[in-house]
């Protein structure tokens, strides 16, 4: 984990490893939040996880929620002939980027 990802969801991450899912997105909501305190500043993905942890009860549908955030690309990608490890995909929709992990 990155170290911009708060104490208390490492620990948590942990513990729920031990009991049954039940989260009604995907991804599930500490992972959500793992993904935005890596990607985002500490502000806004404190605010967009405590969001998504109130929408995560039986009035809402539920589903595929991927985070999303402002995210401005390098100007310029050099790549030497070596193999990139990718850990996220930024992927553009019509405002902002949505965060999909690589499961390599």
């Amino acid at each position: 984990m990155s170290k911009n990802t708060p104490i208390i969801l490492k620990w948590y991450q942990t513990l729920s490893k031990f009991t049954p899912s039940t989260c009604r997105y995907y991804p599930s909501c500490s992972e959500y939040a793992k993904w935005l305190y890596e990607n985002d500043n500490f502000l806004n993905a404190t605010t967009k996880s405590a969001i998504r942890i109130l929408r995560c009860n039986k009035f809402f549908a539920g589903g595929i929620d991927y985070p999303t955030f402002n995210y401005t690309p390098p100007p310029k990608l050099c790549l030497k002939r070596e193999w990139i490890k990718v850990k996220y995909w930024f992927v553009y929709n019509s405002k902002n980027y949505s965060i999909l992990k690589s499961f390599d």
